[in-house]
């Protein structure tokens, strides 16, 4: 009986397919196959058709050393190219690492993604202070900006029929000011000690979170607080003076 006939007539009596086979030693079906056809050309030379065969023969239970023997009696001499890439299963480790390396590949892309999110939220809301105190501490002088235009604080307005409002606060408090028209100048928060100034033309509407928090002056007027700490107070001003309603 031929060694590939002994192995596959010992793989049967085993009650084990190829695969199975395959599985347990880590040599590839195809080679398996072929060498159960007495076909050795497909483990790339005799070094390896001798280990193929002492590992098939150990996993079934026959006498290896008597099948390398009875090979080398039938090939002596004959020499196959050496094919590496045939023996195991090169082209499955190298699938693994490359699956390996795309999880961490992916598991970079992410932590980068995470590192911006937190930098842009960082700027955004700067040096830990709440979200409209920065627009509050850094007021914009823009030339003919229209009702809207706001000036470096104790800047007074020159137009007529514009309302400048001036806000000095003694402690952060939260304050929205609006125009005749409902159109927003600014919402945010003031911080403890900052003045900023407003101008809309005709009238100005002003809620303030923290009444007791804030001082204000009118058209260069100091009208003082508005209400009591802790007080919500909502104000009308209107050009000309400091009247409110």
């Amino acid at each position: 009986m031929s060694v590939g006939a002994a192995l596959s007539e010992a793989r049967q009596r085993a009650d084990l397919t190829v695969a199975q086979l395959s599985e347990r030693t880590r040599i590839r079906e195809s080679v398996i196959e072929g060498i159960e056809r007495d076909d050795f050309s497909v483990c790339g030379g005799d070094f390896y058709a001798r280990g193929h065969i002492r590992a098939l023969a150990t996993c079934l239970r026959l006498e290896a050393e008597d099948l390398v023997r009875q090979y080398d009696e039938l090939h002596t001499g004959s020499r196959s190219p050496v094919r590496a890439s045939a023996v195991f299963r090169g082209e499955d480790l190298v699938r693994n690492r490359s699956r390996h390396a795309s999880n961490w590949t992916m598991a970079a892309v992410v932590a980068l993604a995470l590192v911006v999110v937190f930098a842009v939220v960082r700027l955004l809301s700067g040096s830990g202070g709440k979200a409209g105190e920065t627009t509050a501490q850094l007021p914009i002088a823009v030339p003919n900006a229209g009702p809207h235009q706001v000036h470096e604080p104790g800047k007074p307005a020159q137009a007529q029929g514009v309302v400048t409002l001036k806000a000095v606060a003694k402690k952060p408090t939260w304050i929205n000011v609006r125009d005749g028209q409902g159109h927003k100048v600014f919402q945010g928060t003031l911080s403890e000690g900052k003045a900023t100034t407003w101008t809309a033309k005709g009238r100005m509407r002003v809620t303030v979170g923290d009444a007791g928090a804030v001082r204000l002056e009118v058209n260069g007027k100091d009208v003082g607080s508005l209400g009591k700490d802790g007080q919500t107070v909502h104000r009308t001003f209107e050009a000309g003076g400091p009247r409110a309603r």
